[in-house]
């Protein structure tokens, strides 16, 4: 199939223009009966780039959905030799392949890794990091035959997608194997006894690889290299349970005799040596200097309309949601002759937003509603393969993906890449907005990239600060391998694959000693002359899941057929599938009938009542150790920050049943179990004088803290690099360990995922950003875009926009000054408090 390539720079920009002026924008929800107009859209000649940057056309705030085009310019790339100690059978096959010479940055790091040093490559999407690990790793794989090396990535795709890539080399020498959770049990065995490059992904190095030591010793007893892939993917808990995996790597490795060469490819993150220490244990030299070529490309943040007639929570405004807007938006691209690739947040919307676009398709371009599909994990390997492959040939023109495509699979010439929210990261921002253009042709039109907000304050924030997407580096990864909650199941793991000695407390860190203590004292290991041993018969392995936070599941089971339908974990579960919960899968709605936590099942049937709900909770957060183990700063005014360890208890007490407008119907209670949860938690606390000060009025004092709250745990993904799920916060008038009006928020797993600790590190930057969001937001008393919060436990209520903004002006003021020492002063006593928990 051709593919029909726009015919001027300004033509992409322009059927976007006309597409939100011309799209139906009184309906903000999937509804694929309403026709598209995209046929009209494309003839329309719009205005071109230059009169949408000037105004034209009505793009205010009201009316206009352009809030920023950035034009980033055309970089040409720099060039050096080949090195003399690059074998040279593989500088053969590159050059046949079509590269003639290295970039800059990929001989920089493939010295560095033939010299045997650990090498972290943070350089930009597209610019050919692989390159800069395969031409060592082969080099040195064709010079020892015994050697071995292993690559692992974050996805089975990145693997199959590197695997081709090396066969494309034609070393049969190599022997090349997928071993993953897709492989089958003959070419497992293989895999182990003749396989040179195994590629996996850390899951299964985990289950799969280092339980079975003994297997892989020809493996591990010649391992030269460890690659370690798209590294930025590893952080919060997830990133944490891999810089654990990769230390039990690394002593399995040295107990049969080898010690690999780390070399680790990323986004171009902040402090990258920093964040590959943490995931590898050992020093690492960071290359960033890009030297690949970039084409000029435009970069638009896209803020979808407020449905006129429609209001929310609280009489909220609602604007279009950003899955029907990109589906509008893939199906004018895919008209217009452009490949896309559109990004949304889950494997839902990928179908629906698929759908959607191939319905619009239809009724005005029918030839081309089959060349649109969805792209998600949970598909067999050859249908997940058959579409790359049909993406990349361009037989597909559209594609809707979750994050699954977002990283290295090799997929060129794709004309735009549509964000439909924020993704979690700017480093993965950068990634998905990558995929366009990623074959630099002088004759190609200009890549088009556009970031569509969803109705959140983070978003919403992106959108109206460019300089907070165009003008700062990317966040580094969050990690925390010593959290004793992630920290200790590893420990009971590589005692049953191997007994622990003093030596081992170096590699796992400073609180291996107090975490080996608890265990021995809770008989998960027993302490024996020669060190610690596992104590128990099953495989711990089973027990440890490196993308969850370690907690039980509860079934989301089908009460009539007994379907599983999916999981939850059992922490959220009070929340999520309570008796009476509506749970939304593929598509179709079903009700809770029971919840039972103790064997993990929530039984629900297909129902489509006409409401909504929304759980109720009640919670408090104790200080642990508030005297001792919190860091606590007092500044001017009666004001002081602080992080340290705390106990979260919170309980579902009930529910609300709402209408589609917004109005209750009823509040029904629950009797659910308490959910305690230790972790780490930044606050802040402002003596009540100088909070009434301000000119908030008593009586407006708890909905002011509840906003600030709000709106801050809405704005630390950006500096934290993580989702506002994975936090949670409360604010109350007065605390019992502060004695004073408290703002706190929170990690949501067990010990901490680090994210409360960067939020201290950062704090006058992230409560700066917070102010300015909420005293941005256009709208009158506060909206989803600027304090209020989907998953708030008090029904977003009480909340005053106006008495957030001069709390959080107040904190900016004192933070900008230079803070006085760290203190330990004991607080007033408690008395009684009002508490809300966001």
């Amino acid at each position: 199939m051709t593919v029909v390539h726009p015919h001027s720079d300004a033509d992409l920009l322009s059927v976007l223009r006309a597409g939100a002026l011309l799209a139906d924008g009184d309906h903000p929800d999937f509804d694929p009966s309403i026709p598209a107009v995209v046929g009209a859209r494309r003839a329309a000649d719009e205005p071109v780039l230059e009169k949408i940057l000037a105004g034209g056309g009505r793009d205010d705030e009201a009316d206009g959905p352009v809030r920023h085009v950035e034009r980033l310019p055309f970089r040409a790339g720099r060039t050096a030799d080949w090195p003399a100690w690059a074998h040279p059978d593989v500088v053969s096959a590159l050059t046949a392949r079509g590269i003639e010479v290295p970039w800059t940055h990929q001989r920089e790091a493939a010295d560095l890794v033939h010299e045997g040093q650990d090498v972290v490559l943070a350089t930009g999407t597209a610019s050919g990091k692989s390159l800069a690990y395969q031409l060592p790793v082969l080099s040195e794989l064709l010079a020892d035959p015994r050697a071995c090396a292993l690559y692992l990535a974050p996805t089975k795709a990145l693997a199959a997608d590197q695997i081709e890539a090396l066969h494309e080399f034609d070393l049969p020498q190599i022997r090349p194997a997928v071993y993953d959770g897709d492989t089958g049990t003959a070419d497992r065995d293989w895999a182990r006894s003749h396989a040179r490059w195994i590629l996996t992904n850390p899951d299964m190095l985990h289950r799969g690889i280092l339980p079975s030591h003994r297997r892989w010793a020809r493996v591990l007893g010649s391992l030269k290299f460890v690659v370690v892939d798209e590294c930025h993917a590893y952080r919060g808990v997830f990133g944490s349970h891999v810089g654990l995996v990769l230390r039990r790597l690394r002593r399995l490795a040295a107990l049969y005799g080898s010690d690999p060469v780390f070399v680790l490819a990323s986004a171009t993150a902040a402090d990258p040596a920093a964040a590959a220490e943490r995931l590898t244990g050992r020093p690492a030299r960071a290359v960033t200097q890009d030297g690949a070529p970039r084409p000029a490309t435009d970069f638009v943040l896209w803020e979808p309309a407020v449905v006129s007639g429609r209001t929310g929570e609280h009489g909220a405004p609602v604007r279009r949601s950003a899955p029907v807007e990109a589906a509008r938006m893939m199906a004018d691209l895919v008209a217009a002759g452009a490949r896309t690739l559109t990004f949304v947040r889950s494997r839902n919307s990928a179908e629906q937003t698929a759908l959607s676009a191939r319905r619009q398709l239809a009724a005005t371009d029918p030839h081309l509603a089959d060349s649109v599909a969805a792209y998600r994990g949970g598909y067999l390997p050859e249908d997940r393969r058959e579409l790359e492959r049909a993406l990349g040939t361009g037989e597909l023109r559209g594609i809707a993906s979750t994050n699954a495509l977002e990283l290295g699979v090799d997929i060129a010439g794709l004309d735009a890449a549509v964000l439909a929210g924020y993704p979690g990261t700017l480093a993965s921002v950068w990634q998905q907005a990558g995929r366009a253009g990623r074959r630099v042709r002088p004759d190609a039109p200009r890549p088009l990239v556009v970031f569509i907000a969803r109705d959140d304050p983070l978003d919403t924030y992106l959108v109206h600060h460019p300089e907070a997407v165009f003008g700062r580096p990317v966040e580094a990864a969050v990690t925390d391998p010593g959290n004793p909650y992630v920290l200790g199941p590893h420990l009971v793991c590589a005692a049953s694959e191997h007994h622990l000695s003093e030596a081992d407390l170096s590699l796992f860190g400073p609180a291996t000693a107090g975490v080996l203590a608890d265990l021995v004292a809770t008989k998960g290991l027993r302490r024996r002359a020669a060190g610690w041993f596992y104590a128990g018969h099953a495989r711990p392995t089973d027990e440890v899941d490196l993308r969850g936070s370690g907690g039980g599941q509860v079934a989301i089971v089908e009460a009539d057929t007994g379907r599983l339908l999916g999981t939850v974990d059992g922490a959220r579960a009070p929340a999520a599938v309570h008796p009476g919960a509506l749970h939304l899968h593929q598509g179709r709605t079903y009700l809770v009938l029971d919840l039972d936590l103790h064997e993990g099942i929530a039984l629900v049937q297909e129902d489509y009542p006409e409401w909504t709900t929304v759980p109720r909770s009640v919670s408090t957060v104790a200080m642990t150790d508030f005297d001792t183990a919190h860091a606590v700063t007092d500044l001017a005014g009666g004001v002081r920050v602080g992080v340290g360890p705390v106990c979260v208890t919170e309980q579902v007490v009930g529910y609300l049943r709402r209408r589609p407008s917004g109005e209750t119907i009823d509040q029904i209670g629950l009797d659910m179990p308490e959910h305690t949860l230790h972790t780490r938690a930044v606050w802040y606390s402002v003596d009540l004088a100088t909070l009434l000060a301000t000119g908030v009025r008593e009586a407006d004092l708890s909905g002011a803290l509840h906003a600030a709250e709000h709106a801050a745990i809405g704005l630390l993904p950006l500096f934290a690099g993580c989702d506002r799920w994975d936090i949670g916060g409360l604010s109350t008038l007065l605390h019992p360990d502060t004695g004073d009006p408290t703002v706190i928020v929170y990690d949501g797993y067990p010990g901490g995922a680090g994210f409360a600790d960067r939020g201290h590190d950062v704090l006058a930057a992230w409560l700066t950003a917070v102010r300015d969001a909420v005293d941005g937001c256009s709208c009158p008393t506060g909206c989803p875009s600027c304090v209020q919060s989907p998953k708030c436990g008090n029904g977003n209520d009480p909340l005053h926009k106006a008495g957030a903004v001069a709390v959080l002006d107040l904190m900016v003021r004192t933070l900008a000054d230079l803070p006085a020492p760290p203190s330990r002063s004991t607080p007033a006593a408690g008395g009684a408090r009002r508490t809300l928990q966001g």
